[in-house]
């Protein structure tokens, strides 16, 4: 549950904009949306691959 404190006098679109910061910083929609569609292991190792051989190219461009 989210609890986003709400001071005296506060405006009703700041306290909406904080309750969706820390909505968006659960990783629910994140979550669900990951869970809407099976992804074969050997798919998900692939793509951690691609991803590691992405940031390897990325540190060697920076050095």
């Amino acid at each position: 549950m989210i609890v986003v404190p709400v001071k005296e006098g506060e405006n009703i679109e700041r306290a909406l904009k904080k309750f969706k910061r820390k909505y968006e910083k659960t990783g629910v929609v994140k979550e669900l949306r990951r869970r809407q569609q099976f992804d074969k292991p050997s798919v998900l190792k692939r793509l951690k691959m691609e991803h590691a051989v992405y940031v390897q190219q990325l540190q060697r461009t920076e050095d």
